[in-house]
């Protein structure tokens, strides 16, 4: 069937219109919830999701720190809270047990890449970012260390609960996961979080292993250019294994 084609040309406007749509609508509350955890929960999730953004090294970054990569290693493993807080104040079955899925998973696979993470500090012999990139100027440690990028990648898809590791999200079982009691507008900042988390654990992928804007490291635009092409590849990896599982 034809997709939607209405809004905008080409209906490219329809995801800002189903998000604004998502926004304008009553933002209910289940009457046993917990209400101040309820709605603080999928602020602090986009909190710290738009946080990591500023450690990343695509031009010059925000906090340019001298450990940066176990800043945002820690960072990452906040959003668990944020997580198990939603699933835990919904006060839902569904809820609780699709939170302690997605904590069960996110802990299970930072293990991997905490190690994967030694390993190129042990390479690059620095926990800056910028220096890290800065190391795979002539050659990227995907080509070097092959290996340790797919499991890297695939850690990466079980961190950020896609598929095939959407078992937070089963829908066969417990229906949605631990937003299933959101609606309206804190429903959408938790998709915007995982979207959010999503392109930045790609971008990551790029600075960590593809050599962020490696070969052209100091010519502004086009640097900023080249990251943004080898992130949007790898998301199309992500929406690929989506396409690809059942």
């Amino acid at each position: 069937r034809k997709g939607p084609n209405v809004v905008g040309p080409y209906g490219l406007l329809q995801p800002f219109a189903d998000g604004l749509k998502l926004f304008i609508k009553e933002t209910l509350k289940p009457s046993t919830a917990s209400p101040y955890l309820f709605f603080f929960s999928p602020l602090l999730f986009l909190a710290l999701a738009l946080l990591l953004w500023n450690f990343m090294p695509v031009h010059t970054p925000t906090l340019d720190l001298q450990l940066s990569l176990l800043l945002v290693l820690g960072l990452s493993s906040l959003s668990v809270y944020a997580i198990l807080g939603s699933g835990w104040a919904s006060n839902s079955k569904y809820s609780l047990l699709g939170a302690i899925r997605a904590v069960a998973q996110t802990i299970s696979y930072e293990i991997s890449l905490a190690l994967i993470l030694l390993s190129l500090i042990l390479f690059s012999s620095s926990f800056n970012l910028t220096y890290i990139m800065n190391t795979q100027e002539f050659s990227w440690f995907s080509l070097s260390c092959l290996p340790l990028f797919y499991i890297w990648f695939v850690s990466t898809l079980a961190e950020t609960n896609r598929a095939p590791f959407d078992l937070t999200e089963g829908e066969s079982e417990i229906v949605s996961g631990y937003n299933v009691e959101y609606a309206g507008g804190p429903f959408a900042l938790f998709f915007i979080a995982e979207y959010a988390n999503i392109i930045l654990m790609n971008l990551f992928s790029v600075v960590l292993f593809l050599g962020g804007p490696s070969p052209l490291n100091g010519l502004f635009p086009i640097n900023v250019i080249i990251v943004g092409i080898k992130t949007t590849f790898l998301v199309f990896l992500f929406l690929w294994v989506r396409a690809a599982y059942p």
